[in-house]
């Protein structure tokens, strides 16, 4: 007898829909898993033998072939066990075929009859509400995560045994317990808060200004003077994720098995990788493609803390991504295209010992070690970062002086700007303007001609290239949405080539 069992399959972060074929027929008893499966998937015979037998089923001593249809798609990971398991059952009559047309199955099968949990339940909720069925059969601890997507019945099991009575109707699956939904996040309630620091009023504002517009950050300072401590206090001051963000990112964290189930997440990602990571691990890719580290930060904070130290093609590899919104990897017939809609926040030191330009005598390098230093940072990547900040260490008045505002009251300024800009680029598709490209600068930012003037300056005098040219216009309609101005002002575009470091530095000189 011949069976068709519908589950899915994670490719990249988009679900597609597996049939799984079983046909039992007579002849010596054996079990055939074809369908392009990895060793996980050809495993998986030994698993749903042993959760059939101690769940009390019976396990056809007969010829058992599964199929995992279509047959290009590489199949792996331990998700097929369930479907393979109700395929046996309804192909040797221990299960009625009727209710499979109604209900999807996802999980993984203990030796027990256990199910148990596999990422990506949200994505494959999503592809049982596009293409079918309305019906999802998933282990109880995931319920409520796929229960997040309207539209698809959700049951929750804790084995095959209870897997078998539901889709049989003996049993009711108890309603999964919806997620605690969208809350607003309070920055009161989080560790870190903007108020611990002390002094930099530049880089305070810079990293207001970041937040407000979505821009990527790059701080340059000695060691110990506040940069780590500055960036991971940028997540405080964003605006609340919206539903529509929160399911995105819920998905994604699913997907590379980082989220526990339950709810949305509300918080914005922040991802700090470690300087050794490899060009994949920061822009996804692998064999089988998953997400790296630039798209689990998606609609968050990517923190490159020393910039420098990252190997170069890594560093290279994120040109694309921060320029696009998106890095798409290729394997073979197939292509995964993973978000990357990240704000960048880097820090480095000014040269290998960390204090140059610091005010003291503690640096050692020469000149030729500095410059090689910075000759690590490629200009095309330094020239998709919009501000570039100088941080030095407070002086002790600073240090003991009283404290700035807090994280409530700077993102209550940053929620404001982000509404304005949300309107004025409705008709554009960016969110901010952090995401606009030249063409929607030219459009959408309305500047003063004295403003005009004297960014056309900076360009002729100073070392701003075209496209720093445009990011110099972002950020000044950024200072100007922080300011509720209407019109991009001269005094808006020199606090924006204020925050260009060393370029805008000389571009102002000049």
């Amino acid at each position: 007898m011949l069976t068709h069992v519908a589950t899915f399959a994670i490719y990249g972060l988009e679900p597609r829909r597996v049939w799984v074929e079983v046909d039992i027929r007579p002849g010596l008893p054996s079990f055939a898993v074809v369908g392009l499966a990895d060793k996980a998937v050809r495993e998986a015979r030994e698993r749903v033998r042993a959760a059939l037998l101690n769940s009390g089923f019976e396990f056809p001593m007969r010829r058992i072939t599964a199929n995992l249809a279509p047959a290009y798609l590489r199949k792996a990971g331990p998700s097929y066990d369930l479907g393979l398991a109700i395929g046996i059952l309804a192909a040797s009559g221990q299960l009625e075929a009727e209710p499979l047309e109604r209900f999807a199955v996802f999980g993984e099968l203990g030796l027990g009859g256990e199910l148990r949990p596999c990422r990506g339940v949200l994505a494959v909720a999503e592809g049982a509400r596009a293409i079918g069925p309305s019906g999802l059969l998933v282990a109880r601890a995931q319920a409520a995560e796929a229960a997040l997507v309207e539209g698809v019945t959700v049951a929750g099991v804790e084995n095959l045994r209870e897997a078998v009575e539901v889709l049989g109707g003996e049993r009711q699956a108890p309603p999964p317990m919806p997620g605690s939904g969208l809350a607003a996040v309070d920055p009161r309630a989080q560790a870190a808060d903007l108020v611990d620091v002390r002094g930099h009023p530049a880089p305070r504002r810079a990293l207001e200004v970041t937040a407000a517009g979505g821009h990527n950050l790059l701080m340059e300072g000695p060691p110990g003077t506040g940069k780590t401590m500055l960036a991971r206090r940028l997540p405080s001051i964003l605006p609340p994720l919206t539903v529509h963000e929160a399911i995105e990112v819920t998905r994604i964290r699913s997907v590379a098995g980082l989220h526990g189930g339950g709810g949305l997440i509300r918080e914005r990602p922040f991802r700090a990788p470690h300087h050794t990571i490899s060009p994949s691990g920061l822009v996804g890719g692998g064999s089988l493609p998953v997400p790296g580290e630039a798209t689990l930060a998606h609609l968050g904070v990517l923190f490159l803390d020393e910039l420098s130290e990252f190997p170069r093609p890594s560093l290279e590899a994120l040109r694309q991504p921060l320029e696009d919104g998106h890095v798409t990897v290729v394997r073979g017939q197939h292509a995964s295209v993973f978000p990357t809609s990240v704000m960048l926040v880097a820090s480095t030191n000014p040269c290998p010992c960390g204090f140059a330009g610091a005010g003291d005598e503690r640096c050692r390098c020469s000149e030729g070690e500095i410059t090689r230093h910075r000759r690590r940072l490629s200009g095309p990547l330094l020239d998709r970062i919009d501000l570039l900040v100088d941080v030095q260490r407070p002086t002790a008045t600073e240090l003991a002086g009283p404290a700035h505002e807090d994280s409530v009251t700077v993102r209550a300024r940053v929620v404001a700007a982000r509404e304005r800009q949300s309107t004025r680029l409705a008709a554009t598709g960016a969110a901010c303007n952090g995401q606009l490209d030249a063409g929607q600068v030219r459009a959408t930012v309305h500047a003063e001609p004295a403003a005009r003037r004297a960014l056309l300056e900076a360009y002729d005098r100073g070392r701003l290239s075209a496209r720093g040219h445009h990011r110099v216009l972002r950020v000044a309609q950024t200072v100007a949405d922080l300011d509720a101005a209407d019109l991009v002002s001269r005094r808006h575009v020199l606090t924006a080539l204020s925050m260009r470091g060393h370029d805008g530095s000389e571009a102002l000189a000049a």
